[in-house]
């Protein structure tokens, strides 16, 4: 069990036993609560059997410190051979959880929940540096571009060449909101609870019973294609899997270049709780970018695939750091580059191993 995750178990507990969350007496209380996020298995069996259009992708590879080779595939063109800018079209797709009375008598709705800034859920997310490209990232005097914050991210991967190569973007285009979908929790797979991170409460719901609706959802909806990111968005709930509480994850139906990627992200309004405002979404969309089909193979102990995100999960703040942006301040979650990975540390933005040179150590095995 990677050693930062314990620790981050264990300050949660703490948090529980000494925090005065407010707390409804009326909904159940979890002690054993733990932030998580997960990405696939990709469902091969679902690829997309004619795809019209494929994500734009590139594929490398590097010599991590072990001597292996290691193959990745990554979403825009290749940094050391191009110099232009590709934006990826976004769906964001609502999804409001409905609970009765025998499992909590409450409605989670991102779609028309307002605010304290006056935006709704939806919008304040569009607002956000993961679409709005407002905030200038510099990073250790280093400036990395006026832009989105995965992109700024990207280009700290691969400064040694992004640095000469000005005009090199990734970024996600202006998202079309589709029609939000409502899903009716039964008890026997999810309820109304206490927050186990904050104040207030929240709804749980499991995550393969969740997943089947998106697929469901995503052959329906004509405008879903390899070549466009569906994102689908709850509020104030958790997913779960033998155990509460999974902020977001990410896969793929089918594998490259055809295979359909997609995410899921909640967005939780406690200040300070796991999840807060964009720190999921920034942590799936972060790990989308670097292994959008799940299956960038690495040599470590703490994840058998490429996940930026999940180091830096148990740390402060679960990783986040404020942005302020329109007014409103915003929690990114730092994500590793890829020499955490056993990739050469000359590659990324001064020689660091994440976004924030919050990790000092690469992974567990390199």
């Amino acid at each position: 069990m990677n050693k930062r995750f314990v620790l981050s178990v264990i300050a949660v507990s703490l948090m529980l036993a000494c925090a005065s969350f407010a707390q409804d007496a009326k909904y159940p209380t979890l002690t054993d609560a733990k932030p998580m996020f997960k990405a696939g298995p990709n469902h091969m069996d679902l690829a997309p059997r004619a795809p019209v259009a494929q994500l734009t992708q590139w594929n490398g590879s590097f010599k991590d410190l072990t001597g292996k080779t290691i193959n990745f595939t990554m979403v825009g063109t290749d940094p050391s051979k191009t110099n232009t800018s590709s934006t990826i079209p976004v769906y964001i797709i609502p999804v409001r959880l409905k609970y009765g009375t025998q499992n909590g008598n409450h409605i989670f709705d991102p779609k028309n929940t307002v605010l304290s800034n006056g935006k709704t859920v939806i919008n304040n997310i569009i607002a956000s540096p993961i679409f709005d490209p407002g905030v200038d990232f510099t990073q250790g005097g280093t400036d990395l571009g006026t832009t989105q914050y995965i992109d700024a991210f990207q280009r700290g991967n691969f400064w040694s060449t992004v640095a000469s190569n000005s005009s090199y973007h990734v970024l996600l285009g202006k998202p079309k909101v589709l029609a939000q979908k409502t899903i009716t929790v039964p008890p026997s797979l999810g309820s109304v609870i206490n927050n186990p991170f904050g104040s207030g409460i929240v709804g749980t719901y499991d995550i393969n019973a969740f997943d089947a609706h998106l697929q469901t959802w995503m052959a329906a909806i004509k405008k879903i294609n390899p070549g466009v990111l569906p994102i689908f968005i709850t509020y104030d709930a958790y997913l779960t899997s033998g155990g509460c509480c999974i902020g977001g994850y990410h896969n793929a139906n089918g594998a490259q270049p055809g295979g359909q990627t997609y995410s899921h992200a909640t967005y939780v309004d406690s200040p300070g709780a796991f999840s807060q405002d964009v720190s999921a979404l920034s942590h799936e969309i972060g790990e989308w970018m670097d292994d959008p089909f799940v299956d960038n193979r690495v040599n470590c102990r703490d994840n058998s695939i490429m996940e930026d995100g999940d180091p830096l999960e148990g740390e402060s703040n679960y990783g986040g750091y404020p942005y302020t942006l329109n007014g409103f301040t915003y929690n990114l979650q730092s994500l590793v580059f890829i020499p955490y990975f056993g990739a050469p540390a000359s590659t990324s933005v001064h020689s660091w191993l994440s976004f924030q040179n919050d990790e000092k150590k690469v992974c567990p095995g390199q």
